[in-house]
């Protein structure tokens, strides 16, 4: 029971039901709440009349109005008294004075809310945002006025005036949806869009505009295969069941993609709507405020910017020895010029003098986001990101300041090339093969800069009184202006000190003045200046965290490498960070300037004492991160007994609660661990590196680490080589076939995973030889050699059985099953794979327990219990997002793709496998794509696209031919002709 008693019983409301305010609904059945509480409506006829008076907006409807619209030509014979009826039912559900009676007729008054008056004002809002150019906040509007429909309006209502108004709200929902999906395409949501029209065009298939945006969206992301054959499915079409031909706008459309029309790769709005804001990146750093001298180079290079509009672009590089300022003038120069370009000041730490400098493609994409260019629309290779910045900057005048620069090599591609635009650069060394760039070499400060500079830090009272002093200060700093700022900083935070106390300290510093003749000595010597001025324990930290790689480092990690708890270390960072030596990146989180990171490295490898406890503080720090990374491993994959073959650990590692909170730590560290590990590839700490590795294997599949990863895992096995360790050679070769896995490069992986278990064997190491057999058992299915695939899996069980694994094995039952489903023993497979689950579930295994629902859904598939497949994959597919794998997210939208297919719903799988092609571009390899295109051919053949279908077809066909793969020939029986007919 509902609570609410039924009419004519109807009992009137309470006050406190009263006060609630009434709700109707329209754009879906018909159906009415008081607050919260929903309503009984009563017989298709009563909510017939509800809907009649509700669409007429207050205004009154006449009796013979109202039997017109309920019965149309042939009413009862009763209709009137029948209509009485239903408005007296209705009037005891509403409250009183709602529904009333007036001149022979009925009419509804009194507020209330109608889910179809809020469409219209979200309609209305969205309309002036776009006409004032704010695509988004239209966007937004309208996504928010479609979500009120709730099915078809005025679902299950009779009566001719209800059907009229389906069809209107129809119509006006269509068109409400093309309105939206044209901002999609015009903000670059082109491959996010591509998938929802593919399932509306097959919803409505004789709409051609809907069929326009999807050629428009089909070529913006560089398929143009399909777009032309989205316009010959069309036409055939529309010939076939309308005779006619496409409209003018889709023949052009058609005719432009034919072209290579430029004009089509960029979205572009209407002309009859205003230009939508482009982004104006305001991303220069903050200029400092005792910003002082450098004018004549701070008049050189204004001028230079000032004559950017009318030169194809000016470039002015910066070079000096590092802390000579460079960076400071460059961005007070870039400050003072901001009004010249008026588009935008984009910024960048190319990370020069690191060892890992900035990719350029990253910096690009960095870019191309801050331009209003979505992730989406943004390409993979360096060069067609270069080509797109360029053709984005192209009429717009932005100023580019690339700071740190290692190599012309790594500015050109980051350059504009258009008029309008300049770029200012910096770094250690004179780009003289940096073809037209204005070059200014920048040297150390004048002496009356240098005291200028020291006297604004330190207060023009404290210094005006001992100026001889003070110019030993700066002499001293040999007038470089990062060590001046350095020493002035410290005598304004110590109030008790003299500028004669400063000075007589800077004048016994070992004479480290005189080492600025040569290259980064120079650099070693103005920081000198601050870490002779440390404590003990403060400069211990300095140089034993300037030992590890990566970009930053955690508290956590920091009190690894110091071993000391986690408050003294924060005290000692922080005071770190005082003295300018060291960053606070974020809370908790810290990090060197890069080359303040060297100069750290120098003072560990000539003052730390022992030698033996640098490399014993970067154990520690492996130590760290083994412990913690087996402890997220343990939680995310209870009962798995790889943690108990990992190396032994001495120092403890971080304790999570749950899996969550575990994945955040994983993924927020990735970058810092991979670095470690390759740190770490040598002995004695190549065994921690390998197992790290093989703890953090998630980070492979996960798609934003999966380079790094496969970097790290080449070098791991290179080294374990180099070491003749057959312990770490298996190992590092079984996360080397989980690369080679995720990238689908599957001989290269069974390579690796034979010479893996080859290597175990000789080693008498277990954990390699059960994980390398279950990876060869699913690499001889994609290879389709099951008798194999099953010798290999059934191998696999019996070691993770020995090895009292109850996980290993669920993972192996369920390979097992995918080998037997596709052995054609559907009964079978489907038997293991629940095997597999059973054993994940006793263990509260969510992450593995998902991928085990995977192979049971494609058991089901292939059992043609379609219902319960999509239930399982469903369930998969939540925990693979919720838990971060981008590769399995994807295959797992694929499966479902093939399930819905299955059960004769080609729009859905259609709308799926472009959301799978979307999540798996960069990761899976291209024979994992090239399945998934053959599966949207099919899908889109059932929808009638053949043209489409063979594209797709032709492109799958290419991909398989390529690797070798057998599934070129069931392709090349799609694209037969008999297979069309």
């Amino acid at each position: 029971m509902d609570g609410v008693p039924r009419v004519p019983e109807q009992r009137r409301p309470d006050s406190a039901a009263e006060s609630a305010a009434l709700r109707f609904g329209v754009l879906g059945p018909v159906r009415a709440w008081r607050g919260e509480d929903p309503l009984a409506t009563g017989s298709p006829q009563q909510r017939a009349l509800l809907a009649a008076l509700l669409l007429r907006e207050g205004r009154t409807a006449t009796a013979a109005e109202l039997i017109d619209a309920l019965w149309g030509e042939e009413p009862p014979s009763q209709a009137l008294a029948a209509l009485r009826t239903y408005a007296s039912r209705l009037r005891k559900v509403l409250d009183a004075g709602v529904l009333v009676s007036e001149s022979g007729g009925y009419a509804i008054r009194g507020p209330r809310t109608l889910d179809l008056a809020l469409a219209q004002d979200l309609t209305a809002e969205a309309d002036k945002a776009r006409a004032a150019g704010d695509l988004c906040r239209a966007r937004e509007a309208l996504r928010r006025a479609l979500a009120l429909w709730d099915g078809e309006a005025l679902a299950g209502v009779p009566g001719p005036y209800a059907e009229a108004q389906r069809v209107r709200l129809e119509e006006w929902r269509l068109q409400l949806l093309e309105s939206c999906l044209d901002m999609d395409l015009e903000q670059g949501c082109h491959a996010e869009a591509v998938s929802e029209l593919t399932a509306l065009t097959a919803a409505h298939p004789l709409r051609e505009r809907l069929r326009e945006l999807l050629m428009l969206a089909l070529y913006r992301s560089g398929r143009q295969a399909e777009a032309l054959a989205v316009y010959a499915d069309t036409r055939r079409l529309l010939a076939e069941e309308l005779g006619v031909d496409p409209r003018p706008d889709l023949r052009e459309l058609q005719q432009r993609i034919l072209r290579a029309d430029p004009a089509l790769a960029q979205p572009s709005s209407a002309p009859t709507e205003p230009v939508t804001p482009r982004p104006r990146p305001a991303q220069l750093p903050a200029t400092v405020p005792d910003f002082t001298g450098r004018s004549a180079f701070v008049r050189e290079l204004g001028e230079i910017l000032a004559s950017a509009e009318g030169r194809v672009m000016a470039v002015s590089a910066l070079a000096g020895i590092g802390g000579v300022g460079k960076t400071t003038l460059a961005v007070h120069v870039a400050h003072q010029a901001r009004a010249a370009f008026p588009d935008g000041q984009l910024y960048v730490d190319l990370q020069g003098a690191g060892a890992r400098a900035a990719e350029p493609e990253t910096v690009l994409g960095s870019f191309l986001r801050a331009l209003g260019t979505a992730d989406s629309a943004i390409p993979d290779s360096l060069e067609e990101r270069a080509a797109l910045y360029r053709s984005v900057l192209d009429g717009r005048r932005v100023l580019v300041l690339l700071d740190n620069a290692r190599d012309a090599a790594q500015v050109r591609p980051l350059l504009p090339g258009t008029a309008g635009c300049a770029a200012l650069v910096t770094s250690r060394v004179r780009m003289l093969d940096l073809a037209g760039a204005h070059l200014v070499d920048l040297d150390v400060m004048a002496p009356d800069e240098a005291l200028a500079l020291f006297t604004k830090i330190v207060g023009e009272e404290r210094v005006g009184s001992e100026r001889e002093a003070a110019l030993d200060v700066v002499a001293a700093c040999g007038f470089l202006p990062l060590a001046i700022r350095i020493a002035a900083s410290r005598l304004a935070a110590r109030r008790t000190w003299t500028v004669s106390v400063l000075a007589d300290k800077l004048a016994d510093e070992r004479r480290r003045l005189d080492e600025l003749q040569a290259g980064d000595l120079a650099v070693k010597a103005t920081f000198e200046l601050g870490y002779g001025q440390l404590e003990p324990a403060q400069a211990r930290a300095f140089r034993l965290l300037g030992l590890a790689d990566g970009p930053d480092i955690s508290l956590a990690a920091a009190a690894a490498v110091l071993d000391l708890p986690a408050e003294d270390t924060e005290d000692l960072l922080e005071s770190l960070v005082d003295t300018s030596l060291l960053e606070s990146a974020a809370p908790g989180r810290y990090r060197f300037h890069d080359l303040v990171r060297l100069y750290a490295r120098a003072c560990a490898e000539r003052d730390e004492w022992p030698p033996r406890e640098r490399d014993a503080a970067v154990s520690r720090l492996l130590d760290f991160y083994l412990s913690t990374a087996a402890g997220v491993y343990a939680v995310e994959r209870p009962g798995d007994r790889l943690v108990d073959h990992l190396a032994g650990t001495e120092y403890p590692g971080l304790v999570f609660a749950d899996r969550h909170a575990a994945q955040d730590w994983l993924y927020a560290e990735a970058h810092t661990v991979l670095a470690l590990v390759q740190q770490c590839a040598r002995r004695p700490m190549l065994r921690r590196a390998v197992d790290l590795l093989w703890a953090v294997k998630d980070l492979a599949e996960s798609g934003a680490n999966s380079k790094q990863y496969e970097v790290a895992a080449h070098a791991l096995r290179e080294a374990a080589d180099l070491a003749d360790d057959p312990r770490s050679q298996s190992r590092a070769l079984v996360t080397l076939t989980n690369v080679h896995l995720v990238a689908g490069r599957f001989q290269q992986a069974d390579d690796a995973a034979h010479l893996a278990m080859e290597l175990a064997h000789s080693a008498d190491d277990r954990a390699p030889v059960c994980w390398a057999a279950n990876d060869r058992g699913i690499i001889a299915l994609y290879q389709n050699r099951h008798a194999d695939g099953e010798a290999y899996l059934r191998q696999a069980i019996e070691s993770f059985r020995q090895d009292r694994n109850l996980a290993g094995e669920a993972s192996a039952l369920c390979n097992l099953s995918r080998i037997h489903l596709a052995m054609g023993e559907v009964t079978s497979a489907v038997d293991l794979a629940q095997r597999g689950i059973v054993i994940y579930d006793r263990l509260g295994h969510t992450l593995r327990g998902a991928n085990g629902r995977y192979a049971l859904g494609l058991a089901l598939t292939g059992q043609g219990d379609l219902d319960a497949a999509v239930d399982r994959l469903t369930e998969a597919l939540e925990v693979f997002r919720d838990s971060r794998q981008r590769l399995w997210e994807g295959m797992t939208l694929f499966r479902l793709a093939e399930a819905r297919l299955a059960g004769r719903q080609p729009a859905g799988a259609a709308a799926l496998v472009e959301q799978a092609l979307a999540l798996l571009r960069g990761i899976g390899g291209e024979w994992r794509r090239g399945n998934v295109l053959t599966v949207l051919g099919r899908a889109l053949q059932a929808l009638g696209q053949s043209g489409r279908a063979h594209a797709c077809w032709q492109e799958a066909l290419g991909i398989f031919e390529q690797l070798g793969s057998p599934e070129a020939a069931d392709v090349r029986l799609l694209l037969a002709p008999s297979a069309v007919a």
